[in-house]
């Protein structure tokens, strides 16, 4: 079987939520590259549509949009999906991209940072997989599944927290309902996997990746000796969504260089070095 035929996205309709910056722009690369139609949305909608513009300009098989979309709350789920049903009758793929999150030090993190993140990063996700489900469904075969991919982070697998807490939390909860989902809409014909990045160029990372001397740094702290690249995203993107990733769903694709296998030294090598 010919990469083509097991990776090609050819006649195939994407959404990628926050789109514009970070792995969500790698995804969607990737995803025009292997031939698909890919609407991107996020909160700034200028953003997306220049992102869109530039995706375009590529010359990628595939072709882009960008508009303005929230999932930070009910209303903006709705209009979102809305939207998207302006745009298009037809969906295969659901990238749950968007996602924010919040930094302080134990003692300093506010209540209100719990809730802000967990309705981007929780609640969004799922209700706006639950409100295009039925487009998903569809479109979706037995041997040609539909696809939802969400993003979590190696944060949600390993016990990382570095300030973060509500993020890792919610990332963690992204994890655990990808199985779920995984789990409860594979009778659909729908898959649902995730991603679990480790540290990636992103305007989130910026903090920690903004030049190459600081990713670095980072990529120091990496069993693999560096941070994400474009490619990687790509790569998972077009494997889970196409003709070679049709048998997989409820997975966790460990996206960050060996992170969540790190563990603390040999506990006896002290004794067996004596």
């Amino acid at each position: 079987m010919t990469p083509d035929a097991l990776f090609s996205l050819n006649d195939k309709v994407a959404l990628v939520t926050g789109g514009a910056t970070g792995i969500g722009r790698m995804a969607a690369e990737g995803l025009l590259a292997a031939g698909a139609k890919v609407y991107i949305a996020s909160r700034k909608e200028d953003a997306c549509q220049a992102v869109a513009t530039e995706l375009n300009a590529l010359g990628l098989k595939g072709s882009c949009e960008g508009f303005g979309g929230d999932v930070g709350s009910e209303e903006g789920v709705d209009a979102l999906v809305t939207e998207i049903g302006k745009r298009t009758d037809t969906l295969h793929i659901l990238m749950n991209n968007a996602g924010i999150t919040w930094g302080a030090p134990m003692g300093q993190f506010p209540h209100h940072a719990w809730e802000k993140v967990m309705n981007v990063n929780v609640a969004g996700l799922f209700h706006l997989t639950q409100k295009l489900l039925p487009m998903l469904m569809q479109t979706a075969t037995p041997d040609d599944p539909a696809r939802v991919v969400n993003v979590g982070s190696v944060m949600g697998d390993a016990a990382l927290g570095d300030g973060a807490y509500s993020y890792a939390a919610s990332k963690a909860a992204v994890l655990h309902m990808t199985k779920i989902m995984g789990k409860e809409l594979a009778g659909y014909h729908v898959t649902v996997n995730a991603l679990a990045p480790g540290p990636f160029v992103s305007r989130m990372t910026a903090f920690a990746t903004a030049d190459e001397d600081m990713r670095k740094k980072v990529g120091h702290d990496v069993p693999l000796g560096r941070v994400g690249r474009e490619e990687d995203i790509a790569g998972c993107m077009q494997f889970l969504c196409g003709k070679g990733g049709s048998y997989l769903t409820g997975a966790i694709l460990p996206v960050s260089g060996g992170i969540q296998v790190m563990s603390g030294p040999n506990l006896f090598r002290a004794a067996m070095e004596g």
